[in-house]
């Protein structure tokens, strides 16, 4: 079963299986305004849940990327990169920044689920 998952720092995560495919939300790139520049991590790499992990540059303003879930990066949307705009254009598609492994199922139950998420983003 695949379904997303919210973070309060307003990222996103696609859970299959025991790989989470991590974004960030519609709202979060609404804010951000049009997205110039995304710093991504490395293939390999280890993070822990609700700790940055990459950044992205606005027209507007910089910020940081949480990982909703601690894990090991397997891919990155490397596309993104050149193409940051898609972001703003298509966040929970094409805009995927990048996949982890999970380390611990268990910090799932720290996220929100998609209709507590709209309550917390108003």
């Amino acid at each position: 079963m695949t379904k997303l998952m919210f973070a309060k720092s307003h990222e996103w995560a696609k859970i299959e299986g025991d790989v989470a495919t991590i974004g960030i939300t519609d709202y979060a790139q609404g804010e951000l305004g049009d997205i110039v520049f995304v710093e991504l991590p490395k293939v390999g790499e280890k993070l822990s849940q609700f700790v940055r992990f990459g950044t992205i540059e606005s027209t507007k303003t910089a910020g940081e990327v949480n990982s909703p879930l601690s894990g090991e990066v397997i891919e990155i949307n490397n596309d993104l990169i050149n193409n940051p705009q898609w972001l703003n254009e298509d966040a929970y598609g094409t805009g995927w920044m990048i996949k982890i492994k999970i380390e611990d199922r268990a910090q799932i139950d720290n996220l929100l689920d998609e209709s507590a998420y709209k309550v917390f983003s108003r």
